[in-house]
């Protein structure tokens, strides 16, 4: 998997007037836990798409994560045991047949209204296109988190003129990732990669490039991550998936070692200098502390993300 990618203009696309789109058949899933009114927003914001999902999906973890969307009868909603990729493969499971494209979206994600649009139109145009990732304009992942209101003014201040290119060679980025249902019906994301996956998305989208083609990223496809901060694993269990997982990656070859390399430094690096006065919304003396106990784990020849769990 590459991560150099060439940045080139797209056509410009209307929304209004792509009869390939409207009759494309999307599936939209969406895994949550613990996040009824986040995931209650991604479901409005999915049925206002100009491009609505022929079936949503909801992989979740017990009643309480769904709340009033209980009773909703456009949703399909399956109980999974916890894990991002357990819930994800749930909802390929369950993909209806005749699904042109997938589209897997976090429940604290804000898509433009024609996010579904612009990517069907997309894979329409290219028959070796595998993978979209969307572009996120604002993502609260990066801080604090986001709020909706936050969510509403990054997406009216963006210019639709100004976001036409396309990068190729993207790696899928999983709070807003579409595959063509042809090329990922034999694929599972890798259920080793327990909790909150860390690096999943990459994974799978590696996977995809092997067998598939093309993977892009789409600047007309825009949205925002909100970033919630509830419902995230523990500190030192994401700590220890900052480190071992890109070592497990690197030895099934869905990751370079540079990348790897990389992935893991940085992280290391900002834990151990950010412990001494962390920001309050992040552990990171969690984190660095499960990120010394996989490098131990590393030395002793362990090649264990599933341990992540156990901490």
């Amino acid at each position: 998997m590459t991560h150099e990618w060439e940045v080139r203009e797209s056509g410009s696309v209307n929304v209004h007037d792509r009869a390939t789109s409207r009759e494309s058949r999307v599936c939209a899933g969406i895994a949550t836990r613990g996040r009824p009114a986040e995931l209650a927003n991604i479901v409005a914001c999915l049925r206002a798409q100009t491009l609505r999902p022929a079936s949503i999906i909801v992989a979740c973890t017990g009643q309480d994560d769904i709340g009033a969307l209980a009773e909703a009868d456009d949703l399909s909603v399956v109980f999974v045991e916890p894990g991002l990729t357990r819930q994800r493969n749930a909802i390929l499971d369950r993909m209806p047949a005749g699904t042109d494209y997938v589209a897997f979206f976090d429940d604290d994600f804000v898509p433009q209204t024609d996010w579904l649009c612009v990517v069907a139109d997309a894979f329409e145009r290219d028959p070796m296109l595998a993978c979209v990732t969307g572009h996120v304009v604002a993502d609260g992942i990066l801080g604090p988190g986001l709020t909706i209101d936050d969510a509403k003014r990054a997406l009216a201040a963006v210019r639709g003129d100004a976001q036409r290119w396309t990068m190729d060679g993207y790696s899928p980025y999983g709070c807003n990732m579409a595959f063509r249902a042809s090329a990922v019906a034999a694929l599972r994301f890798d259920e080793r990669l327990v909790l909150y996956g860390w690096l999943e998305d990459l994974d799978f989208g590696a996977r995809v490039a092997q067998r598939h083609g093309r993977l892009v990223k789409l600047g007309s496809a825009v949205g925002v991550h909100l970033g919630v901060k509830r419902g995230r694993v523990s500190g030192r269990r994401l700590g220890y998936s900052q480190v071992m997982n890109p070592v497990y990656m690197m030895a099934k070859g869905t990751l370079s070692r540079n990348d790897a390399c990389r992935q893991i430094v940085r992280n290391f690096a900002a834990n151990m200098v950010k412990s001494i006065a962390p920001e309050a919304y992040i552990d990171r003396r969690g984190r660095l502390a499960g990120n010394l106990i996989a490098f131990v784990d590393v030395l002793r020849g362990r090649r264990t993300p599933e341990r992540a769990a156990q901490l």
